[in-house]
């Protein structure tokens, strides 16, 4: 039960830090973004980096959760649930202020890509080179 919190906790904190330090990329690397971000009037380039930055945030997000607990399954949903719960009452308030199509990319990747970050780094804790058949030698 222990390993399952810190699991979803971990998976919590990396999508906060993926997402922040892509955002800062953002600001850094697309002209017009600063500008553009108080307001939430991004242009379609800069809507599709937002939604790859939350793809991003959330492959990583699972990802945490999935070295922490690679053999549960529960806790990279619960972490993709909490996830997409913190950001409905987002998009709600946001409506408006992006397309149809935005905001259901984003709400509707958040779990599946949240699994997929599990999954993947999963796999590979559970695989060892030993398990494969290999052999290391000196």
């Amino acid at each position: 039960m222990t390993r399952s919190i810190l699991a979803v906790v971990s998976g919590l904190v990396a999508w906060m830090v993926v997402a922040t330090l892509l955002n800062f990329g953002l600001r850094a690397g697309l002209a017009g973004y600063t500008q553009a971000e108080p307001a939430l009037t991004f242009t379609l380039g800069m809507k599709l980096a937002r939604l790859i930055l939350g793809a991003l945030a959330s492959l990583a997000a699972g990802a945490a959760a999935g070295l922490i607990a690679p053999s549960r399954m529960g806790p990279r949903w619960v972490l993709g649930a909490i996830i997409l719960a913190l950001f409905i009452p987002v998009h709600i308030q946001l409506w408006v202020k992006f397309p149809v199509w935005y905001h259901l990319v984003f709400l509707g990747t958040l779990l599946p890509l949240v699994a997929l970050g599990a999954a993947i780094t999963s796999a590979r804790v559970r695989t060892s080179p030993t398990e494969l058949g290999h052999k290391i030698s000196v």
